[in-house]
C-alpha cells in the first residue's frame, strides 16, 4: 500500500513517531526533495530506493507507486509539513482509487505551527484574534476570487500566507486595499525549525523591503495581524478562577 506521511516543518525530530516508523519500514520512498529535510532519509532501509518528486510529474510519481504495488512493496510518499495544506495529495489519492490501491495518511507538524513556535506566538488571543486564515497570494497559479487576500483582509483577523514570499509587494497592496492598516504587524519566518531558521518582524508596509534586505525569497511563512504583537489581549477564561468550567467551579461558588 501507499503511506502519505507528513515530514514535519523541517527539524528531523519533529516528525511523528508513526511517520518515523513508516520510513523505517518502507520498501520505496518518494519525497519532496525541495522541501523535506534529507536527514529523515537516514532512517530508511539501506536497500530502499528513493525518488525525488521535485523533479517528477504526477504521472511519474504514480508510475513509481504502481510499480511498487505490482511487486507487493510498501511505498512512503513523504510530503513537507502536513500534506493537507498545499500538499497536492488529493490528486494522487484519486488515481490510487482508480487503480484500487490502498493508502493511508499520517499527519505531520505543519509549518503553520513551526512558524508560531519560532517566535513564541499564540495565534488566537482573546479580544485580539480568535480566527486564523490560511491562504496564499495569487501568482502563477490563481486563487478563487472569493478567496483573494483583499476579501480576507476585511476581517482583520490573523492571516498566515503560504507560498507568497516572492510576492510581498503585491500581497501588501492587496492587504491594505482590503482593510488592513499599513502599520499592521507582520512576522516573516524563514525555514521554521531548520538549523538556519530566521524570523523578522516588520509591518505590512515594510514587509517587502524587509524580505529583500534579508534575502528571503522562498521557504518562508508570512504572519499578518495584531496577534503578532502578542499584547493587549484579555486573559483566557479557561484558567480564570472566576470562570466555571466542566472540570472546576468558579471561586466562591
Amino acid at each position: 500500500m501507499v503511506h502519505f506521511v507528513g515530514a514535519g516543518c523541517g527539524a528531523a525530530d519533529l516528525i511523528t513517531l508513526r511517520g518515523k516508523e513508516l520510513i523505517e519500514k518502507a520498501d520505496v520512498i518518494i519525497y519532496a526533495g525541495s522541501l523535506v529535510n534529507p536527514e529523515l532519509l537516514s532512517w530508511k532501509k539501506e536497500e530502499c530506493p528513493v525518488y525525488n518528486s521535485a523533479k517528477m510529474t504526477l504521472e511519474e510519481v504514480i508510475e513509481v507507486m504502481l510499480d511498487a504495488e505490482s511487486k507487493g512493496l510498501d511505498t512512503v510518499r513523504l510530503h513537507t509539513g502536513d500534506p493537507c495544506l498545499y500538499g497536492a495529495i488529493r490528486e494522487q489519492m484519486d488515481v490510487l482509487d482508480e487503480h484500487g490501491i490502498t493508502y493511508d495518511y499520517c499527519p505531520g507538524v505543519s509549518s503553520l505551527c513551526g512558524a508560531a513556535a519560532a517566535i513564541n506566538m499564540e495565534y488566537t488571543l482573546p479580544d485580539v484574534s480568535q480566527s486564523v486564515v490560511i491562504t496564499r497570494m495569487a501568482g502563477r497559479t490563481p486563487v478563487p476570487e472569493r478567496e483573494s487576500l483583499r476579501s480576507f483582509a476585511a476581517h482583520k483577523t490573523t492571516m498566515v500566507l503560504f507560498l507568497s514570499a516572492s510576492l510581498l509587494e503585491q500581497s501588501a497592496a492587496e492587504l491594505i486595499a482590503g482593510g488592513y492598516d499599513e502599520d499592521t504587524p507582520v512576522a516573516i519566518v524563514y525555514k521554521a525549525s531548520w538549523p538556519d531558521e530566521k524570523a523578522f518582524r516588520c509591518t505590512i508596509g515594510t514587509m517587502a523591503e524587509c524580505a529583500r534586505e534579508n534575502q528571503v525569497t522562498k521557504t518562508a511563512l508570512i504572519i499578518v495581524g495584531d496577534a503578532v504583537k502578542q499584547s493587549n489581549y484579555r486573559r483566557s477564561d479557561l484558567y480564570n478562577p472566576d470562570f466555571t468550567t466542566g472540570y472546576r467551579k468558579a471561586k466562591g461558588e
